[in-house]
């Protein structure tokens, strides 16, 4: 039940690869960008400034396994990254609404030492960077989805000599038909 996928498998399943591993890796940009933003506030003594940005680096985190996983070809971690990803965008998400719709309160919070106004940009600006972290995470839970699809449906097809996991139903009713005694054949 891992992340892995053959990308010789098919076209399908290799692009499904190909920008599952590219939105990873934007997620990891994004999520270390916020960090920096988050840092620039100067707000390391406040507890609720370590967690933000304890949240991007586990949101970091999920993405490198997300990768790893991806590339090395298999996880046993599969249903544990899934459950990590969408805690990660539910918070992150919640961490978007709060700076758009209160910011300046969101800032006090924080007991920055930068200015209100520069404080309420930089915090705009780390706000659109988690809008963009939340979409991309949902992209990669369901990308991650579709590759463990794959991956179930080519064990599946690699069982025995029987492939019909494999095959479209049109293919599968053809054979059906063929191989029932009619007195004319299809």
């Amino acid at each position: 039940m891992g992340l892995s996928i053959d990308t010789t498998a098919g076209d399908e399943s290799s692009h499904t690869h190909k920008v599952f591993l590219l939105s990873n890796y934007l997620l990891l940009g994004a999520a270390s960008s916020c960090i920096f933003l988050t840092l620039s506030l100067r707000l390391i003594p406040s507890l609720i400034g370590f967690l933000l940005i304890l949240l991007h680096i586990i949101t970091i985190a999920g993405a490198v396994s997300g990768c790893a996983a991806a590339s090395r070809g298999g996880s046993k971690f599969y249903g544990v990254h899934m459950v990590a990803t969408v805690l990660t965008a539910i918070f992150q998400g919640s961490v978007s609404v709060l700076i758009f719709t209160r910011p300046s309160d969101f800032l006090s919070n924080l007991k920055s030492y930068v200015r209100e106004e520069d404080g309420v940009v930089i915090l705009k600006l780390a706000g659109g960077l988690c809008i963009l972290i939340f979409c991309l995470e949902w992209v990669v839970l369901t990308l991650a989805f579709f590759l463990n699809y794959y991956a179930y449906v080519e064990r599946r097809g690699n069982i025995g000599n029987n492939s019909y996991g494999m095959r479209s139903g049109k293919v599968q009713d053809e054979e059906v038909l063929k191989s029932w005694p009619w007195p004319f054949q299809v």
